[in-house]
């Protein structure tokens, strides 16, 4: 059996109107005519590669009153992403053989979108990161403390690339460096002091120390949501094996903006300054910033609504990431190729996954909107179990159908598929 998906399709740059042949989850030819057993006419829907998000934290074990992967790769689907990477600072933490066996048999049954997870490094288990390289699909490293975290000091950097270098996998970093944290460590009672606690030369040192000591390295190394101008100055000279991430709401957030339910916006790195978001912007354009992540990181309305020195630090966003910048570019902020490139196709090439790109030989992760319609983000039409957005009323264009792998996940707001039906990808 095979499918046929027709209509005006992001292919090669442009939009073209074609036939997308898909056999066995693959998008095996595309031409201006094709037949097939199965057919699927978008009409009026523009049909564009689904989303990846290289950051999620699904809090799946020890935290799925937050989240669990079910919910959270649920919302990803919703929100147009199909594969995700999850990061390992769960309960327990996922630094060990045994914790990430039982963590991928645990996600197994539940991701309904394509996954990898991420094991943690630390000082005692750099030496069995070998070991642990048959269940994970990427290291995270931790530089600084944040929620659950579990840092590993500068110095045991260049030993961690060392070894990480011949198990070919990317190793991906939290940037804010650890005593710069505890030299500016203070009670904070706003986004004003939050940001002054972790400013944003604790982001420049900790990449600073990435650099100096992944020079030898040519492995795939990324840098995760860089927040700062100052952050971005130390990356002007980066290596081409270290790619960066930015996520939406350093580029669309700052303090300036926010004044009421300020623990909402509490997030490690910490939003910043309006000049801030005109840097990112600029580097995103410019190439500096490869990507965009969503990090996203639930918590309930019940833990975010303590005082703000107690409230957690994280914000939720799977669902919104693509949305969002897919309406950004139907107002032409930006391009609709910007958006496919920072969203599915850069991302793809960072998690070495069959993705991203609507080409012959792809996974058929695809996804159709209405490009002559948006909406407006609402928490209740949400998927996460926090139950809440930063982005509430802001325009965003969801998906009408989306496809996994050759088969319809979502269409028209029903999801149609089970828990489980998402795969694992790489070793």
């Amino acid at each position: 059996m095979d499918l046929v998906v027709e209509g005006k399709a992001y292919v090669n740059g442009s939009i073209q109107q074609c036939c997308i042949r898909i056999k066995e989850g693959k998008i095996q030819e595309i031409k201006k005519i094709l037949t097939g057993d199965t057919r699927i006419n978008s009409g009026k829907l523009l049909i564009l590669p689904a989303g990846i998000d290289v950051h999620v934290h699904f809090r799946d074990p020890g935290y799925i009153h937050k989240e669990d992967f079910f919910t959270g790769s649920l919302s990803a689907a919703f929100g147009g992403t199909t594969c995700i990477l999850d990061m390992p600072n769960t309960n327990p933490p996922a630094v060990t053989e045994h914790v990430l066996k039982e963590k991928h048999e645990n996600v197994r049954k539940k991701s309904v979108v394509d996954y990898g997870v991420a094991a943690g490094i630390t000082i005692d288990n750099l030496a069995q990161l070998p070991d642990l390289s048959p269940w994970c699909q990427g290291f995270k490293i931790f530089l600084g403390s944040s929620t659950n975290a579990m840092t590993l000091p500068p110095s045991h950097l260049p030993k961690a690339f060392q070894i990480t270098e011949q198990i070919h996998k990317p190793v991906f970093i939290h940037a804010e460096d650890e005593r710069c944290l505890q030299q500016h460590y203070m009670i904070t009672n706003s986004l004003r002091d939050h940001e002054r606690s972790r400013p944003p030369q604790c982001e420049e040192t900790s990449i600073q120390h990435v650099m100096q000591s992944s020079k030898q390295v040519s492995h795939s190394i990324h840098i995760y949501h860089v927040s700062s101008g100052e952050g971005i100055q130390a990356l002007r000279q980066r290596p081409s094996t270290l790619s960066v991430g930015v996520t939406p709401h350093h580029l669309l957030l700052d303090i300036s903006q926010l004044v009421q339910h300020q623990t909402y916006f509490k997030v490690n790195p910490p939003l910043r300054q309006h000049f801030d978001r005109e840097i990112l912007f600029e580097a995103l354009q410019q190439g500096v910033i490869s990507l965009i992540e969503s990090d996203h990181a639930p918590h309930t309305q019940k833990e975010k609504e303590q005082e703000f020195n107690e409230a957690p630090s994280g914000i939720p966003g799977v669902e919104t990431r693509y949305p969002l910048l897919l309406a950004l570019a139907q107002q032409n902020h930006l391009s609709l190729p910007q958006v496919i490139t920072w969203c599915c196709e850069k991302p793809a090439q960072l998690l070495n996954v069959p993705k991203g790109r609507i080409a012959e030989g792809m996974d058929a992760d695809l996804i159709l909107v209405d490009w002559k319609q948006h909406a407006q983000v609402h928490a209740d039409a949400l998927h996460t179990k926090c139950e809440w957005t930063p982005f509430e009323g802001w325009k965003a264009v969801f998906p009408s159908q989306v496809l996994l792998r050759g088969k319809t996940l979502i269409t028209d707001g029903e999801f149609l598929e089970r828990p489980g039906c998402g795969q694992c990808y790489g070793g």
